[in-house]
């Protein structure tokens, strides 16, 4: 996948220097005009700069922050050995504050023509483009191809401690969050804004300051002099010269040659005496000895009486300043101010001692200053006094190289070997040559001397910018692969979800409704079936646990009515377990139904469900908060049969455990067989026999008996029927009757108690059951309430898990929504990113095509 950055920048017009070919002693009209029009176009490129440089601390404000990248080198084993790709630099492109990115790059210097100082592109990118056919000579680029991988005006300083430490101060830097590292960033890129004011006003302004600096007793004020021709600075064997002693033209001053003491704090002006203090020439070494410690700035106005075209300070075309500044390595107060001074200095001529060379102060200030300087002029002094010369001179011209390759490119014009003293007492070759060079260096060829540094700077920015949005296009890039590859990967699961979600729905609202129904249905069917079962005196369900207990004779008949009584009751009880039993399998059904459907809608990487379905938990009861054990359900029909929320069985409560007389001859359903007009099914299959004569008659006895009619009632049926007995006829039929009755109640006893008792208990036990669901509702009868209750509870276990997978389902479908969120938002934040580092870089393309300066051949 490309990641290259603008790969498509057009070839334009060279930003190189223009070799100038005018005469070194005056200036054609041609040459001032080219320069006018080059420094106008550079005002131009300046101004565009800082808007882009405006618009990056925007953009990295509000929209996107902009990233600080780190080049290091690869092993020279992966270099391309290619003689085309000799010039291209393979780099590991990093970021501080995310270590865990890293991609191989390709870094080019551009060559002159191309609109980017640098190119950038990942090592997939550089392996599609063709090799170049033609090899690319060095002096064709913009930046050499160690200066092309690295920073110049933004880089930053993030290495605290010793490298490659994780307990240094350096480690730390990684887990600096972006926006901190973004916000040195700015702070750089605000300098550069600033910086580029200062550029500005140098251009704009007329004059020309040349800056004399160097060693101490390097020999600068005796240089100065040389130049004016006068001993006019303070020269001792011991470092004297501690202020900045600033030389013009007297013209300036009204041709009046005097001291000027600029008072600190105060912007000076020549026409203004308050802010300055007049002195005379000849008390310039009594006031420099004395004010030895302090910093002053002194403006020195001398007349050059010597023809303009010899005279570097009277040259009647541009005024010039000549800065003598104190020595470099006289204390760090004065180093520090002289390489702050030097940032508003058009040519900077620097005075190396022959014998020393340069020294540690001499060469950092030499590697600041040709950061924007291209191009220095450097004397050295005291040569004549060198026994090899041809060694000193070969020294001091690889120093250069190193220190400014661009000055060493041109040592033949910046670079001159000279003794000052010699020169300031008589005639000098070597001097000459140097002061015409300069001369030329400073009149002449003013778009070197004036306008290179500038171009310099706005170069060296330029590239930084290259750089800049150039890795960070590499980083918007790949965030837009990344984005849209999460949008392929998850867009189409969120959509599948989306479509899924309704058909979801409605499969676990199916599992639940036919789950509960399942349950209502099969639970009536068995409950129903149990209780006519019982009706006919038979067992509910045939269940192992529960059989009819055995006859124990005449004696025992009480008790075998009340055991039968239990059993009966307790395989109704049978009958809800069974019940509930197959209402687990059907719960058990639906719950594998549901993590089915979990398994078919939820995406991967989703968490399933780690509740454990647990059947015999069903129908349960638990504890309270006070430790009473209660029902899951506290109205109704409970568990196993229980009503009123007691949680018992049919079998253990006592209403229905109660045996009565009526359990042994049932005389109401009798007369109700016997005599009623709607006989069912069980009247019309039952024989006739004595027993039911017997029934008849002993049940009418029991009708006007004691515990009908009272003692009272008892009494005075005994009297009625004496009053019959008295009665002859009566008393003939009396015996017969008494007879039959006898006869039918030892028949029923012996014969037909023992089969019916199940019978009549059961069908008492149904009439009951029947009359307390006519009473309560069909809802609340015994197969109804039990029907309600193990469908609920089927209801409420389906449910939970439906509701679980539910959860579950929203919850990823939210966390997809978002990543979806999340990976749109990042694709637009970073194709805009994109398209506007393309902008920066064409903006960046046109700036630099403007720049066409004019230089010195």
């Amino acid at each position: 996948m490309a990641l290259s950055y603008f790969p498509n920048a057009a070839r334009v017009g060279s930003p190189q220097p223009l070799v100038e070919s005018s005469p070194k002693q005056h200036l054609n009209e041609g040459v001032q005009e080219a320069y006018v029009e080059h420094k106008n176009r550079l005002l131009q490129a300046l101004d565009s700069t800082k808007s882009i440089l405006g618009d990056l601390r925007k953009f990295n404000k509000d929209n996107w922050v902009v990233r600080y990248p780190q080049l290091r080198e690869q092993p020279a084993a992966v270099e391309a050995p290619s003689s085309s790709r000799r010039k291209s630099m393979r780099r590991s492109l990093s970021f501080p504050d995310d270590p865990s990115f890293e991609a191989e790059v390709i870094v080019s210097p551009a060559k002159a023509g191309l609109t980017r100082s640098v190119t950038l592109a990942t090592i997939p990118d550089k392996d599609e483009e063709e090799p170049a056919t033609q090899p690319e000579e060095e002096g064709d680029r913009l930046l050499f191809p160690a200066e092309a991988s690295d920073f110049h005006v933004f880089r930053l300083d993030l290495k605290l401690g010793a490298h490659g430490s994780s307990s240094s101060p350096a480690a730390l830097v990684a887990q600096l969050e972006k926006s901190s590292i973004a916000n040195l960033l700015d702070d750089r890129i605000l300098n550069a804004a600033s910086h580029l004011d200062k550029l500005r006003l140098r251009i704009e302004d007329t004059s020309s300051k040349v800056l004399v600096t160097g060693d101490l007793n390097a020999g600068k004020s005796t240089f100065v002099n040389a130049l004016l021709r006068r001993e006019v600075m303070p020269v001792d064997q011991q470092p004297c010269t501690t202020a900045f002693c600033e030389v013009h033209d007297a013209a300036e001053n009204g041709g009046k040659e005097e001291l000027h003491i600029l008072k600190e704090g105060v912007p000076y002006s020549v026409n203004d005496e308050s802010t300055f203090t007049r002195a005379s020439l000849s008390d310039l070494d009594s006031i420099v000895s004395e004010n030895e410690n302090d910093s002053q700035v002194l403006k020195v106005y001398l007349t050059d009486p010597r023809d303009p075209q010899a005279s570097l300070l009277s040259n009647g075309i541009v005024d010039i300043s000549l800065i003598d500044a104190p020595g470099l390595n006289r204390d760090n107060t004065h180093t520090t101010r002289v390489f702050a001074r030097q940032e508003e200095i058009d040519v900077v001529v620097f005075v190396v001692s022959a014998e020393n060379h340069f020294t540690l102060s001499a060469k950092e200030f030499l590697m600041n200053a040709s950061h924007e300087k291209a191009y220095l002029f450097i004397v050295v002094n005291k040569y004549e006094q060198i026994r090899d010369k041809a060694k000193c001179r070969r020294l001091v011209l690889e120093q250069i190289k190193h220190l400014s390759p661009r000055t060493y490119e041109d040592a033949e014009d910046l670079v001159h070997f000279v003794d000052s003293q010699q020169a300031l007492h008589g005639e000098s070759e070597s001097f000459n040559n140097l002061e015409s060079a300069l001369r030329s260096f400073v009149l002449v060829k003013r778009s070197k001397s004036k306008l290179a540094p500038a171009s310099t700077y706005l170069t060296k920015l330029l590239s930084d910018v290259d750089l800049l949005v150039g890795a960070n296009a590499i980083v918007a890039q790949t965030e837009l692969d990344r984005a849209q590859n999460d949008l392929q990967r998850v867009r189409p699961v969120l959509e599948k979800m989306k479509s899924g979600r309704e058909v979801l729905e409605e499969s676990l609202e199916s599992v639940e409704d036919n789950g509960a129904t399942r349950t209502r249905v099969r639970t009536k069917e068995l409950l129903t079936d149990a209780v006519e079962r019982v009706g006919q005196g038979k067992l509910g369900v045939d269940s192992p646990s529960v059989s009819l207990p055995s006859y124990p004779g005449l004696l025992g008949i009480w008790d075998y009515v009340r055991e039968v009584r239990r059993a009966l009751l307790m395989s109704l009880d049978a009958a809800v377990k069974l019940a509930e039993d197959e209402a687990r399998v059907v719960t058990t059904e639906g719950v594998n139904k549901i993590t089915q459907l979990g398994e078919e809608h939820l995406p991967e990487g989703v968490e399933r469900s780690r509740r454990v379905f647990m059947p015999e938990a069903m129908f349960s009861v638990r504890a309270d908060k006070k430790g009473n054990r209660k029902s899951r359900r506290t109205s109704g029909t409970v568990v196993a049969g229980g009503v009123y929320g007691l949680g018992i069985g049919l079998a253990q409560r006592p209403d229905m455990l109660e045996t009565t007389f009526f359990d042994l001859f049932d005389v109401h359903h009798q007369f109700w067989v016997q005599f009623g007009e709607g006989k069912t099914a069980d009247s019309e299959d039952m024989a006739v026999s004595t027993l039911g004569y017997a029934s008849v008659g002993l049940g009418a006895l029991t009708m006007v008996g004691g515990k009908t009619l009272g003692a009272r009632g008892l009494f005075e049926g005994i009297v009625r029927i004496w009053d019959l007995l008295e009665n002859e006829t009566a008393r003939k039929w009396a015996a017969p009757v008494l007879g039959a009755v006898t006869i039918g109640i030892a028949t029923y006893f012996v014969l037909e108690l023992p089969s019916t008792v199940p019978r009549t208990v059961g069908r008492r036990i149904k009439a009951s059951l029947v009359k307390e669901g006519e009473d309560l509702g069909e809802e609340s009868s015994f197969v109804g309430a039990h029907a309600a209750r193990v469908s609920r509870e089927t209801r409420k276990v389906l449910r939970l898990a439906s509701w679980d997978l539910k959860e579950r389902f929203r919850a990823a479908m939210e966390e997809r929504g978002r990543e979806v969120c999340g990976a749109e938002e990042m694709e637009r934040r970073a194709k805009k990113a994109l398209d506007w580092f393309r902008e920066v870089e064409r903006r960046a393309g046109e700036v630099r095509e403007s720049v066409v300066l004019v230089g010195a051949a």
